[in-house]
């Protein structure tokens, strides 16, 4: 029962535009029609390959003279070895011709605009052949697979040389949200879920029009992965970038409008739409900034991870501008929206529910604290036949998160798994690389090597107002000492940690802070370790295997068969939720399973 789903009740239309993460099309049996499978009625994002934007297109359009000469998907100006004059080709052919201007060289202006520039050249009549084969080409934030599920149940994939396609991703987004609020009925009940990409590496240069910054200086940037300084620098411009599109989005749909000096002006009692802005998990390491710890960021349970921003407004918050402390969860925005659609959400979910209720920190000032604890987890994705993702070093740690080789290095790492290339990973077996980060030890140790901070495969979290328990999975050893040999056995290890919110300080989860390390734990501290450790295990059992429920509804049964059945013809056989063992298949060896459970009972 997704969000869109439980809002049909009230009659609610909705829409998703940007970024689906929900799921791979790959790996999914409704494919490029997933967004509209889960219930919204329009989608108009990007279904990228790996879940994250391409890599940027270092040809910049094929204009490149060694295919990847340009780090920012744009050909620089001169003096950064690339040109101040050019002939910029739209994909339908009209060329126009262009010089530096403002300090925006015309490569990156006419990427912005969505062409390729050829530099140095004039404008010619035939459109030369590596500019028509480049306007295929995918470039992260400015050339994307976008797809559109309609109202009818259609699916369009936009061709990448459509200006829609070739549109800076965090403009295209606003633009197509823009136009679907306004085309909804005076009375029709709405929402729209704006899910911006472009704060996402691989970073790049929003176009300057959406920057106060100065031109010259924001195109000189490098988006080379061993710039680690330059790649927080456009981290910020990207964010610079995304508040100003939000604040479009809000002008042009009347919720809000520009004053006479060019702020943004809101008053939440000029209509009756909430507003909820939230991050979906902490920021990459290299772009964390203080107080927060950049080795314990996005991919693991710790408060740098999992602690994002959450702001709610519109006319049902009472006495606005407040921070409210009190613990909140992002499943508790299931609640909250279910019930500003005036929807009794747990009698309307027919299966136990994480979310609590959010609504009174809203219309009561006073609310007290409705949450007595929080549950993270982080880990892998299931892959057929147990497959796992390779080992990827940023920094000086060593992670599995990134889900193929070029996700890494967008993400400035190297990658030691399949394929393999970098020159600091010769001598490792090839093609295959190696499996595991611990592999990776292993081989610095062999050549006498500093060895790498191992991040957790999988990680497992549960707190209360003042303390938190972490619960790591690691293969090998999670602190290796460079004196013996690394281990590639499985651990699993628990931390302890008094965390609060407070400003400008917050007490978070360092690694030299873990109460377990002490010679003893105080009677409070014990007796909250003892409360919190009692609550995983409680959470981690509650939903125990149940061998052949695909539709998860408790029982094995005919449903289930039905159920195969339908879904082995929508997949094509392939993978589906009736992959029951999980071997990328959905055949007769899932049904025989079925069978061999039919009539069993499942515990809550």
């Amino acid at each position: 029962m997704s969000l869109p789903s439980l809002l049909k009740q009230r009659g609610y239309q909705s829409a998703l535009f940007g970024k689906f993460h929900l799921g791979l099309q790959g790996n999914n049996p409704f494919h490029n029609a997933m967004p509209r499978s889960l219930g919204w009625d329009y989608f108009f994002g990007w279904l990228d390959e790996t879940g994250d934007p391409a890599s940027i297109d270092r040809s910049a359009g094929g204009v490149a003279v060694n295919e990847e000469s340009y780090s920012c998907g744009f050909v620089p100006g001169a003096a950064a070895g690339g040109a101040d004059f050019g002939a910029c080709y739209a994909s339908h052919g009209l060329c126009t011709e262009m010089s530096t201007s403002g300090g925006v060289p015309p490569g990156r202006a006419c990427r912005d605009g969505g062409g390729i520039l050829d530099p140095d050249q004039h404008c010619k009549f035939q459109m030369p052949a590596n500019i028509q084969t480049g306007f295929q080409n995918l470039s992260a934030h400015y050339v994307s697979p976008l797809v559109i599920n309609d109202e009818h149940g259609a699916v369009l994939e936009v061709s990448p040389t459509d200006i829609r396609a070739r549109t800076y991703r965090g403009t295209v987004q606003v633009d197509a949200a823009i136009d679907w609020i306004k085309r909804q009925r005076k009375h029709q009940p709405w929402m729209a879920s704006v899910s911006f990409s472009s704060a996402h590496t691989p970073v790049m240069q929003p176009p300057q029009r959406l920057l106060t910054s100065d031109a010259a200086a924001t195109s000189g940037l490098s988006c080379e992965s061993s710039m680690s300084v330059e790649q927080r620098v456009l981290t910020n411009l990207m964010i610079e970038a995304l508040d100003t599109e939000f604040a479009r989005l809000l002008v042009s749909t009347g919720i809000a409008r520009r004053g006479h000096d060019g702020k943004l002006k809101y008053n939440p009692n000029n209509n009756d739409t909430m507003i909820v802005i939230l991050g979906d998990n902490g920021t990459l390491g290299g772009a964390v900034k203080l107080p927060f710890d950049p080795n314990r960021a996005k991919g693991t349970a710790y408060q740098t991870g999992v602690w994002v921003p959450l702001v709610v407004a519109g006319p049902l918050v009472k006495k606005p501008n407040r921070s409210v402390t009190h613990m909140v969860n992002v499943a508790d925005l299931y609640q909250l929206f279910g019930q500003i659609a005036h929807i009794n959400v747990p009698a309307s979910v027919p299966r136990t529910l994480d979310s609590v209720t959010m609504l009174p920190y809203l219309t009561n000032p006073k609310q007290t604290s409705i949450r007595s604890w929080n549950f993270t987890q982080v880990g892998p994705n299931t892959q057929a036949d147990g497959a796992h993702n390779g080992p990827c070093t940023i920094s000086n740690s060593c992670t599995q998160i990134p889900v193929t080789k070029t996700v890494c290095e967008d993400n400035n790492g190297t990658w030691w798994g399949e394929g393999a290339d970098d020159p600091v990973t010769a001598g490792i077996p090839l093609p295959e690389g190696l499996e595991y980060c611990c592999q990776v030890n292993q081989f610095l140790y062999a050549n006498a090597e500093p060895l790498f901070d191992l991040q957790p495969l999988s990680s497992v979290a549960v707190r209360n107002v003042g303390y938190k328990v972490v619960r790591n999975s690691y293969r090998g050893d999670a602190q290796p000492d460079p004196d013996s040999p690394p281990g590639c056995d499985v651990e699993v290890s628990d931390e302890f940690y008094a965390i609060g919110e407070a400003v400008p300080l917050p007490r978070i989860d360092r690694e030299n802070l873990d109460l377990l390390q002490l010679p003893a734990l105080t009677p409070g501290q014990q007796a909250n370790y003892l409360e919190l450790t009692g609550r995983l295990v409680q959470i981690l059992t509650s939903q125990p295997p149940c061998i052949g429920d695909g539709n998860i509804d408790g029982v094995v049964n005919g449903l289930d068969e039905a159920d195969w059945s339908d879904f082995a013809v929508l997949s094509s056989g392939e993978s589906s939720w009736y992959d029951i063992n999980l071997d990328g298949l959905t055949d007769a060896s899932d049904l025989a399973i079925i069978e061999l459970n039919q009539g069993t009972q499942c515990g809550e």
